[in-house]
């Protein structure tokens, strides 16, 4: 390899279903290609065109099922957005719980934020032992896990947030996992984070 050489890119896939949260889905889609990352949004249901929880619309690049197909590829993270009915829909998909559990067994970056971790991760055991947050009182349904009050938390392979509001912090710790602290001060400053 030569010393100008690009480092591998990183690949992230940030989950889409209807009644997602508009800021905890795009915010970290936005920041993580501007470090560089490539990401994939992946929709679960029956279209492409999903729409949040505020009524914005967002058209994802693939669907989930065409994913679990291919066998989901070779992702470094995966991100999981809260909002509702999003992370309930999100917990219903079969998909989305088999590419959680995958990502799991290979030690790879699962985030999520919101309602997300109390939802989507606390019923497939993926907080078993963990530290983590989540939107206030969603901890109430998490009976594994030790629950923080902070706005982030990074606990091995599990980065949890705890809403819109955090989403920032939350994909800035995304970046730094993925691809070191340099490089997400780089985005937070040019974010003005």
């Amino acid at each position: 390899m030569s010393l100008t050489a690009k480092l591998p890119e990183k690949k992230a896939i940030v989950l889409l279903a209807e009644g997602f949260e508009e800021v905890e889905t795009v915010t970290p889609i936005d920041y993580l290609r501007r470090a560089g990352a490539e990401v994939t949004v992946a929709a679960i249901g029956n279209s492409l065109t999903v729409k949040g929880s505020r009524g914005i619309q967002v058209t994802a690049d693939t669907m989930l099922e065409e994913l679990v197909k291919q066998g989901f590829g070779s992702w470094d993270a995966v991100i999981v957005p809260g909002g509702m009915p999003g992370a309930k829909n999100l917990a219903a998909s079969k998909e989305t719980s088999a590419l959680l559990k995958e990502t799991a067994a290979a030690g790879k970056l699962i985030c999520a934020i919101c309602a997300s971790p109390a939802v989507v991760l606390s019923p497939l055991g993926l907080l078993s032992g963990k530290k983590f947050t989540c939107y206030p009182g969603m901890e109430e349904t998490v009976s594994e896990g030790t629950w923080l009050e902070t706005r982030v938390v990074v606990d091995g392979n599990i980065i949890t947030s705890r809403g819109a509001g955090t989403a920032g912090e939350f994909s800035i710790a995304i970046i730094a996992a993925l691809s070191g602290k340099d490089e997400a001060e780089k985005i937070a400053k040019a974010v003005l984070l």
